[in-house]
């Protein structure tokens, strides 16, 4: 019966329609095939012995490919979830070495550029990519700024952002309360979740719905340049290590701002000079042009004059003549020198700035029926650098020339004396027409055409000086410059004097 039964089954198995190559082809390509082997060489053997024993054996070869089947598709199946594995974590990697790279570009950026523009846009970039890096969601919307404080109205503005609203770009902070404000005065990363109820914060369209917001100080020693935000939708968005990321970008932002910052100033200041140089040739042109110009030409007029009454033989008024010219040579003369003595005065160089205040008043007294009276005192001359003297003769020479042309002055005083220990203060005060010091300081001196005031600003603020104006229609004027002692050129006590001299003895 068992004979019986196996060798029906075989039957069955053979009745099939699939050719025997392709039974071939297909054990030899599956990778199964030495289960495959033993299940056909139990089914040979049956077929042969037809016994009890062959039917044995083709059972187990049986049950071996069955199992190898099973295991088979198991194992497909299991190197087909580790190829997408793989593949994800592949995309993964490629993903966070492009994001290195960027922040690797970003961070050359930041130490290379003096653009300050560029400096907080590839902070934004770099932060933005940190995050996602450090495990931000993906599809959570973050959103950044970076407020700047301004000098004009010491306000926090809009100075880079990413996903904020036009309206948002125009929002103006005090920095004083909220996250921004701990932040700043922390001078540390600060935390928050929901930003509308955020005093200063919740005035952004953008930052409403955020559920996680931080804010890190922007800070060089003890000066403030502002504050860097971050918003995002996702709560809990940032853990220990953004922090320790953004606290990084925002102190290498600070220093690369810093060098930006001073970068800047010294084009200004670049520009400022070269302003300055232009207004001087330009004034140059000009005195010449309304002075000596004028001299000279008349000059040759009254020689050409001359010529004729020497052939027409007026002699009389030939000397009378020659007696004018020689007037008006003597005053082209000393209009020259003048011009010269301004733009380059060598008195101040050799004997210092009291002997140029001096000889400044003389100039200007031979010219104009002007009284000048000069109150200074010559030991204070150590207190100051020469650049310092040189910044303050020439703001004496523009107050005096601005009183003698528009106040009509009669008299005028030029001062220098100490107020203390830590300041030298130079006044110029005339008893001429006054004028509003309200309108006049205030006003657009470049669209007025008159720089007078603005150069004197201009160059008491190179050597750090306060300049002060007090004025009264019909009362007069008082320019003053107050001038802070550096601790370096500061002369020495009779006390320290005696110490050193004693010093040296002992040395020597």
């Amino acid at each position: 019966m068992e004979s019986i039964k196996a060798k029906s089954t075989l039957s069955s198995m053979t009745e099939k329609n699939i050719p025997p190559s392709r039974l071939a082809s297909l054990a030899k390509n599956d990778p199964n095939r030495p289960l495959w082997m033993i299940a056909a060489v139990g089914f040979g053997v049956l077929l042969i012995l037809g016994s009890g024993l062959a039917v044995v054996i083709a059972l187990i070869g049986l049950v071996l490919s069955i199992g190898g089947l099973i295991w088979g598709v198991t194992r497909s199946k299991l190197s087909a979830q580790a190829a997408q594995q793989m593949e994800i974590e592949t995309q993964r990697l490629r993903n966070a070495q492009q994001r290195a790279k960027a922040i690797y570009e970003l961070s050359s950026t930041l130490s290379s550029t003096l653009d300050y523009h560029r400096v907080l846009e590839a902070s934004l970039e770099i932060g933005a990519l940190g995050l996602r890096e450090l495990g931000a969601s993906e599809t959570a919307r973050l959103i950044s700024a970076i407020l700047l404080f301004r000098k004009d109205d010491n306000m926090m503005h809009v100075a880079a952002a990413r996903r904020l609203t036009r309206v948002d770009e125009k929002v103006r902070l005090q920095g004083r309360d909220g996250i921004l404000g701990e932040a700043l005065k922390k001078a540390e990363p600060v935390m928050g979740k929901n930003a509308t109820q955020d005093p200063e914060l919740r005035f952004f369209v953008a930052f409403q719905g955020t559920n996680s917001v931080m804010a890190v100080p922007l800070r060089a020693g003890f000066e403030n340049f502002g504050v860097m935000v971050f918003g995002s939708e996702q709560p809990n968005a940032f853990s220990p290590g953004s922090i320790a990321l953004l606290t990084a970008i925002a102190t290498q932002a600070t220093i690369a701002l810093q060098n930006a910052v001073l970068y800047q100033n010294l084009l200004d200041e670049k520009e400022r000079i070269v302003s300055i140089e232009e207004d001087a040739r330009k004034k140059l042109a000009r005195d010449l042009h309304d002075g000596p110009t004028q001299t000279v030409a008349m000059i040759a007029t009254r020689v050409d004059l001359i010529q004729k009454m020497l052939k027409n033989k007026q002699f009389p008024a030939v000397f009378e003549e020659l007696q004018k010219v020689g007037e008006m040579a003597t005053k082209t003369t000393k209009e020259i020198r003048h011009m010269l003595f301004t733009l380059r005065p060598l008195v101040l160089e050799t004997q210092g700035l009291v002997a140029a205040l001096k000889e400044l008043a003389k100039k200007l007294e031979d010219q104009h029926p002007t009284q000048f009276t000069v109150e200074a005192d010559e030991q204070l001359e150590v207190w100051l650098e020469t650049n310092v003297q040189g910044v303050l003769f020439y703001v004496v020479e523009e107050a005096a020339n601005n009183a003698l042309k528009h106040a009509k002055a009669r008299n005028i005083w030029i001062r220098l004396f100490q107020q203390s220990s830590d300041y030298i203060i130079a006044e110029i005060e005339d008893d001429g027409a006054g004028f509003d010091v309200e309108a006049v300081v205030n006003a657009n001196y470049y669209q007025r055409g008159s720089l007078g005031m603005v150069n004197m600003r201009e160059r008491a603020e190179l050597i750090d000086a306060a300049l002060h104006i007090e004025s009264t229609k019909g009362k007069g004027t008082k320019i003053s410059v107050l001038i802070p002692v550096d601790e370096e050129t500061r002369p020495m006590s009779a006390q320290q004097q005696d110490t050193a001299r004693a010093t040296i003895r002992r040395l020597a």
